[in-house]
């Protein structure tokens, strides 16, 4: 369906009103930035602002919600013969290797990370994003290994997954604050990859492995 005149202007002030935040708050600080100002450089009022943005941490944050479902995309994605653990590696390895901006792997993302560092409300709205979207995952898991209610097993491995998703992140987010070139910085995540799936049981490695048909 084409998007309509109202859901395009929609979709352009919140584009608008996110680069200005961030904008300002690379060049200042989270903290030091008030709704207010953001208003103000967007020419726009507080009112419009916070009804787009509930939360100050909503408008850098504003792609949470992919964050929040990108592990289960990748298992409800998977191929024949392939596991929940399988389709999820395999995902983050053609990302790592293409250098993509989702896993962080762009110029700028230091400036971005270094915001993060600096405000505490940044930190525990991470925190939270990471726990929504391990529990988003172990119901995916759920539904795609058809466990039963008392099963722990979608628990446990969407913990794995998670592990493995969040350990990648911060490495990359690391090396990029350190100053390093995207592409050295593509190369050693992996290998971290490589660690990591060696560290993972078998059984977290073969959960929910899809049919052939």
């Amino acid at each position: 369906m084409a998007e309509g005149l109202r859901e395009r202007k929609k979709r352009q002030t919140r584009q608008h009103l996110s680069d200005v935040a961030t904008g300002l708050f690379v060049e200042r600080g989270f903290d030091a930035v008030t709704i207010a100002e953001i208003a103000q450089a967007a020419d726009v009022s507080v009112n419009t602002v916070y009804n787009y943005f509930p939360a100050k941490e909503d408008l850098f944050l504003d792609r949470s919600r992919g964050i929040v479902d990108r592990l289960s995309r990748y298992v409800r994605g998977r191929e024949e013969r392939e596991s929940a653990a399988d389709a999820v590696l395999r995902e983050l390895r053609i990302q790592v290797e293409g250098v993509s901006p989702t896993v962080g792997l762009m110029d700028g993302y230091a400036r971005f990370m270094r915001v993060i560092e600096g405000a505490d409300s940044l930190k525990a709205r991470l925190w939270h994003i990471g726990q929504e979207a391990q529990l988003h995952l172990e119901v995916t898991l759920r539904e795609e290994a058809g466990a039963e209610p008392g099963d722990r097993a979608p628990v446990l491995v969407a913990g794995q997954l998670s592990w493995v998703h969040s350990t990648l992140m911060a490495y990359i987010g690391g090396e990029m604050v350190a100053g390093r070139g995207t592409d050295e910085v593509s190369r050693d995540a992996l290998v971290l990859l490589d660690d990591m799936e060696d560290l993972l049981g078998e059984k977290v490695l073969n959960y929910a492995r899809r049919a052939a048909t």
